[in-house]
């Protein structure tokens, strides 16, 4: 699993995601045979395409991407390390569904009930994990919820910490993108895990070692994520995928598929997806790191402009060969009035295709810029109102 750079982190959580919408001028995606799905462009931040991406539905395994958020941030907040050893409780132990088969006799690592977890998506290793972090399985979906709520996922609510079918358990296609977007984030260390191919502890079964992700054994520009299934949500897969391409280096891209009919289902559909995200769009880099996007006239500053633009490369998705066609403008405030702090937003930019707005990038102040003395501030008051 490749790992966001600081800087590129910092730019997809200030990107306004902007779904591409139908029109004569923009590619229609594929049939897919799913009740949900979406479509991100991580480099540039924008959905490519969805559908019904804020119906509430039954996330199945899927919820174990947040399980696992919350584990990870134990683990670097040091409430917990990878080598320590969680007891296995009735509750664990007797968990239905998929499992990685401990049982109480067993002091099992942290970083084996994360793998069982995440490549086995064991229900028992989700609850043990669970009582660990939370000290118990109510506490942690208290957390859960919690941290949904801090991650702005607002059609998402948590009943237990495996994905279990339970009434009042849901999130949407949506909110799992953000999730999955925000773990690869703020978690880069973390996330070779989802894209372990096989994994089984020690004792259990060795017919159970294969992770569901077809995508991982077919691909291998797939990197992860996590797979789901019950019978009210269908199966389910949100898969991660990086690709090089010129220009713009490595395009990785997130696929969210909810709802299909069978197990190849959802992975052939999701590998339809993918690679229609691939063809169909280009990534368009606008403007280098550091760049200035614009130098506006600044008022009541030690200096009469300001460099706007974003301390990492503004790349944009557009149709491919349709690059020729992209204008661009900043839309900020008129007059600037110092100061300005380095990093500070100023605006945004606009980016068209046609008349289609396709991205909305915040723009930032490059340096920063002080007030000017009293005269050089009273000079500019007297030039503003005559303006």
């Amino acid at each position: 699993m490749t790992c966001f750079p600081a800087s590129l982190r910092k730019l997809l959580i200030g990107l306004a995601l902007l779904p591409v919408l139908a029109s004569a001028q923009l590619p229609a995606p594929p049939e897919i045979a799913a009740r949900n799905y979406l479509l991100m462009d991580l480099t540039s931040g924008q959905v490519l395409a969805s559908r019904d991406v804020d119906a509430q539905i039954e996330p199945a395994s899927l919820t174990k991407l947040m399980t696992s958020y919350l584990v990870f941030d134990a683990l670097r907040a040091k409430k917990i390390t990878l080598e320590q050893r969680l007891p296995v409780s009735e509750l664990a132990w007797k968990m239905p569904g998929s499992r990685m088969f401990i049982d109480p006799k067993m002091q099992v690592p942290v970083e084996d009930l994360l793998k069982g977890m995440i490549v086995q998506s064991g229900n028992d290793a989700s609850m043990a994990l669970a009582e660990g972090v939370g000290g118990s399985a109510d506490n942690f979906v208290r957390m859960m919820n919690e941290q949904a709520k801090a991650l702005g996922m607002k059609g998402t609510a948590y009943k237990n910490p495996e994905g279990l079918t339970e009434p009042g358990h849901y999130t949407t296609a949506r909110d799992l993108a953000t999730l999955s977007q925000r773990l690869m984030q703020d978690f880069p260390e973390y996330m070779h895990y989802f894209a372990i191919k096989q994994y089984r502890y020690e004792g259990t079964p060795k017919s159970n070692a294969n992770n569901r992700n077809v995508l991982l054994f077919r691909d291998p520009t797939v990197d992860g994520l996590k797979t789901g299934h019950t019978a009210a949500a269908g199966y389910c897969l949100v898969a991660t995928a990086k690709r090089n391409f010129p220009q713009v280096g490595d395009r990785q891209m997130i696929a969210v598929v909810l709802g299909a009919a069978t197990d190849s289902a959802r992975s052939n559909e999701t590998q339809k997806l993918l690679n229609w995200g691939y063809t169909a769009f280009d990534d368009v880099k606008l403007f280098d790191a550091g760049q200035p996007v614009a130098t506006p006239r600044l008022w009541k500053g030690s200096q009469d402009t300001l460099k706007v633009g974003r301390d990492v490369a503004i790349v944009v998705s557009a149709p491919s060969g349709s690059s020729g066609k992209i204008t661009t403008q900043v839309v900020r405030p008129d007059p600037l009035i110092a100061p300005y702090a380095k990093g500070q937003e100023v605006g945004v930019l606009q980016v068209k295709l046609g008349e289609q707005k396709i991205a909305e990038v915040p723009l930032v102040a490059l340096e920063g810029v002080e007030q000017a003395g009293f005269l050089g501030r009273a000079w500019d008051a007297i030039r503003l109102w005559i303006k």
